[in-house]
């Protein structure tokens, strides 16, 4: 069993958070998590690189010099790619869709064992940030300080489960109920933000440590292979 230590926004410990073992088995290999975060980073690129190839420059068609005479290299066109400003030679262009498509099963295994190596590793940790009732960034660096995560790239996971708002019959978005986190963590550097079902494997081995809040432990358990 696996225990992920509570803090409070002060840093200090203030419970335990128990994981079953059944919940930290992985039987992922190394190959299918280089296949998916190499899909990731070949999905972020746009593939809009445009430049110009030779019959595309706009140059006026006289030659540089006169073809004999010069006891030079006879030269056609200022548009070569020879000259300044001229044409490219197999320039990029345009691509259709490289999209790289991920299955799944993959997807949700790989986000599975990246996650639990961070837990094995005890760079998982869980925050109770309920008493964050403005944003203060102030607070927030305090805490990082205090846990010795302030020289470490930290990401920080909430949940995105609905709740009743008590002004009205309606209920409040994930966005709302988070801001204060979200504008404290802001100008914090090395320190990132997300959502527990969102969340990415390449985010999880781009960042070293984790912080959970306390309310996204269940999805946490969800993404471990738990019911929801």
């Amino acid at each position: 069993m696996a225990v992920l230590k509570k803090y409070n926004l002060s840093g200090a410990e203030v419970g335990e958070v128990n994981i079953e073992d059944t919940f930290l088995e992985s039987s992922v290999n190394a190959q299918l998590i280089k296949d998916y975060l190499t899909a990731i980073r070949a999905n972020a690129r746009q593939w809009s690189a445009n430049t110009q190839s030779r019959p595309e420059v706009s140059h006026s068609g006289q030659k540089p010099h006169p073809q004999k005479g010069t006891g030079k290299a006879r030269q056609g066109y200022l548009g070569a790619p020879q000259y300044k400003g001229g044409g490219r030679v197999h320039a990029p262009k345009p691509k259709f869709d490289q999209h790289v498509r991920i299955n799944k099963k993959e997807r949700q295994a790989a986000v599975r064992h990246l996650i639990i190596e961070k837990i094995a590793g005890q760079n998982v940790h869980v925050l109770d940030s309920s008493s964050l009732n403005e944003p203060k960034t102030k607070i927030l660096c305090s805490f990082l300080k205090a846990r010795g995560l302030d020289a470490r790239k930290v990401l920080f996971l909430a949940d995105v489960s609905y709740q009743s708002s008590k002004d009205n019959d309606g209920t409040t978005s994930a966005a709302e109920r988070h801001q204060n986190l979200v504008r404290s963590l802001k100008n914090i550097q090395k320190v990132d933000f997300g959502y527990m079902p969102n969340v990415n494997g390449y985010e999880l081995a781009l960042h070293q440590e984790i912080v959970v809040l306390d309310t996204a432990c269940d999805e946490l358990m969800v993404l471990l292979g738990g019911k929801k």
